[in-house]
């Protein structure tokens, strides 16, 4: 039942390369990453919670093995995508764990189709303004004036030492994060057709943020069942962002965990557990 299977499916021509595991005939899960990973971060989670789900996790357009998007790259588009691909592998009524740009991608399927979600689980995913940092300052400049030299600035975000950054960052024992995870997002954002992509990702954000009014209506609408479970040292996604769900659907669940953003490196069991917990009730 843990074994994982690797596959692509073709999505109208675009190649999505996926991750799955568990019986078909079980809950589903769908498991969307953030940046700059792929469904590798998911690699430790899968096995803990293959006995009880059907488990689903692409690499989104222009991550890991999936095909590039077609440019400017933006999260409408990877959405669309995602969509798509969920009713290619037949998952049409499924929880979802959403974390970094899985949020917002996460967060437009709910909007258009509340009736295929069934839960959601947000590891440092926001939806509030409140939980952006200042470290999201570099890229606010880019959304205010698209220059070059914003864009260029943000290359900076694109270096190995950033992405190795993103992964210790928060961690009260940095040699509890394997190197494997930010080597392999390093080799991917090497490649340098990709460095375009991401760039157009960094300005797009914007329209995340300007959805967050029409994310909060879904939970307040809705109330789906909710459970947050965040890196409370992430420097990107604040605490405040995950205690506010609890604003618009009060049945939201918050932990809190001491670690930081990628917080799968280091406390994988304990999210699992908690998933468990709530995804029985």
């Amino acid at each position: 039942m843990s074994t994982i299977k690797y596959r692509t499916a073709d999505v109208d021509g675009f190649k999505i390369f996926y991750r799955e595991a568990g019986s078909p005939d079980a809950p589903k899960l769908l498991l969307l990453h953030g940046f700059p990973s792929a469904g590798h971060m998911f690699r430790d989670l899968i096995p803990l919670l293959a006995d009880r789900f059907h488990i689903v996790a692409p690499d989104l357009p222009g991550f890991g093995q999936s095909d590039l998007p077609a440019r400017p790259a933006t999260f409408d588009g990877i959405a669309a995508t995602i969509d798509r691909f969920t009713e290619i592998v037949g998952f049409d009524r499924y929880a979802v764990y959403v974390f970094d740009y899985g949020a917002p991608t996460g967060f437009r399927l709910a909007v258009k189709h509340p009736e295929r979600i069934t839960a959601i689980i947000s590891q440092n995913g926001n939806a509030y303004v409140e939980g952006l940092s200042d470290g999201w300052n570099p890229i606010r400049a880019y959304w205010e004036d698209a220059s070059e030299e914003n864009r260029n600035a943000l290359k900076a975000m694109l270096q190995p030492e950033a992405t190795i950054w993103q992964y210790t960052h928060g961690v009260a024992d940095p040699t509890a994060v394997s190197p494997d995870g930010y080597s392999l997002d390093n080799f991917y954002l090497a490649r340098p057709e990709v460095e375009d992509v991401q760039l157009d990702l960094f300005g797009d954000y914007k329209s995340n943020v300007a959805l967050y009014p029409a994310f909060q209506a879904y939970f307040r609408t809705h109330k789906p069942p909710f459970l947050a479970v965040w890196g409370e040292n992430d420097p990107f996604f604040l605490p405040p962002g995950a205690e506010a769900f609890e604003r618009d659907n009060p049945g939201a669940v918050v932990r809190f965990l001491d670690t930081g953003h990628f917080a799968l490196e280091t406390h994988a069991a304990e999210i699992a557990a908690e998933i468990r917990d709530f995804l029985a009730r």
